[in-house]
């Protein structure tokens, strides 16, 4: 086993995702401390020219996979090309990002190698000679930590936005190794002909650095539409609780909670939530919250930065006439 930390590249349509860059940030700081490299696996079609990126960004090597088999996401194929990659580089851990891709890939590849395992890390750090990871449990009311075993290959994924991207150095190349990757008949049996988004354009929550998230209060699916405009002023993503979920005012791609999907962006806004504590548990990791509710006894405001008891159909549309109007210098 080596020193070096592999990475593994999450990128749609030839683009890299920024979870991507926060994990080369914690690989080459894990890398500082252990004396290893920074090292790359990168899948997919046509998506050689990335590599430049990820130099930039401190990757020292890149192992590459890239072959019309890996154009679209299927788990068998991918998880084939990773192991692949791991067996070539021998690193002491792989890093992946808490995405849906990502928790379904790592621990696909974990128990392909046997590995130490930790999902959703929002701390990942040396403990000595050992790996030690820090997550969140109990709808967030604990931190558990964990030592894992340096006497096997050590895979965490860790959630986006809790650590900032790795800066690019321009001029910086890595060195590329192409592999070739042999698939059995049964990882091919899954045939993907088209993904077709249905975000409209609009950001995912969990990879966003701003998130404007609503709840029932806005009544309608119409009314969510203030939501949507603050969001564009801001450059962020939608967000929604479950109530506003199932009462069919937006998609459970949007819904943010234990139930839905746990963000930790560098700025979210709560409009007309209340603060349910599945809600909180999967927001309360944000770095800067702002809540916008008339109930001034409402749960959200306990864990809010600042709080302002207003009617949201008022204030929202003021925040963003506002916004755009210091955006627009």
């Amino acid at each position: 086993m080596t020193g070096s930390f592999l990475v593994f590249v999450e990128q749609r349509g030839g683009r890299i995702q920024p979870a991507t860059f926060q994990l080369i940030h914690v690989a080459k700081t894990l890398a500082a401390k252990t004396g290893g490299s920074v090292e790359a696996c990168l899948v997919g079609k046509g998506i050689g020219g990335l590599a430049d990126e990820l130099a930039a960004r401190g990757a020292a090597r890149v192992y590459l996979c890239d072959d019309a088999a890996f154009e679209y996401y299927r788990a068998m194929p991918y998880a084939a090309a990773v192991t692949a990659a791991i067996d070539k580089a021998d690193p002491r851990a792989v890093l992946f990002p808490t995405t849906s891709l990502g928790r379904d890939l790592a621990s696909r590849v974990a128990a392909r190698k046997r590995a130490a395992f930790a999902m959703d890390c929002t701390e990942v750090t040396m403990n000595g000679t050992t790996l030690a990871a820090t997550k969140t449990m109990y709808c967030g009311k604990v931190f558990a930590a964990f030592d894992l075993s340096d006497k096997r290959l050590q895979i965490i994924t860790i959630r986006s936005n809790v650590y900032p991207a790795a800066p690019r150095q321009d001029g910086v190349k890595a060195v590329v190794e192409l592999l070739s990757v042999t698939l059995r008949p049964q990882d091919t049996r899954l045939k993907v002909s088209e993904v077709v988004s249905t975000s409209s354009g609009i950001k995912d929550v969990t990879e966003a650095e701003i998130v404007v998230s609503g709840g029932r209060a806005l009544k309608s699916e119409v009314n969510f539409q203030i939501i949507y405009e603050l969001a564009a002023a801001l450059d962020g993503a939608v967000g929604a609780s479950r109530a506003a979920c199932d009462a069919g005012y937006q998609p459970h791609t949007r819904q943010v909670g234990l139930t839905g999907k746990v963000v930790t962006p560098v700025l979210y806004i709560a409009c007309g939530i209340d603060g349910a504590i599945q809600h909180l548990a999967g927001m309360r990791g944000s770095k800067v919250i702002v809540a916008v509710n008339t109930k001034k006894e409402a749960p959200i405001f306990k864990v809010a930065n600042y709080g302002c008891v207003a009617d949201l159909f008022v204030l929202v549309p003021l925040l963003t006439q506002e916004f755009r109007k210091l955006l627009a210098h």
